[in-house]
């Protein structure tokens, strides 16, 4: 088992920035990657970018590329999300998801932001 666990959730003005994290216990020498994904209301949860877990290989959404920085710590088994340039668009739910092997077996709860203009 692994266990997920986001904070840094809250309310932020447009053009700010926000530091999100994800904090992963359990069997975590299995994973392959760690996500974030994010949900809008009435929207489909889209892939935000994610880290392999060993690795520093990143992949990001188009739409958050240059404003978004994903990275880990391994001594604390975390994945942080810095988010810069915030614009009211990026107003999600988001959350994380640990990969093993293709699948996202494992998820977080999720941290709600909201970006005002």
């Amino acid at each position: 088992q692994v266990q997920l666990v986001e904070s840094g959730g809250g309310l932020v003005q447009a053009g700010g920035s926000l530091r999100l994290s994800c904090a992963a216990s359990g069997r975590t020498f299995s994973l392959s990657r760690l996500a974030w994904f994010r949900q809008a209301p009435g929207k489909e949860r889209e892939f935000v970018a994610d880290i392999g877990w060993t690795g520093e290989n990143t992949r990001y959404l188009d739409s958050v590329k240059g404003r978004f920085t994903i990275s880990r710590d391994n001594a604390k088994n975390t994945v942080y999300l810095q988010m810069n340039s915030l614009k009211p668009e990026d107003t999600a739910v988001y959350s994380c998801a640990a990969q093993i092997g293709t699948l996202y077996r494992y998820w977080g709860q999720g941290t709600r932001f909201t970006v005002s203009s």
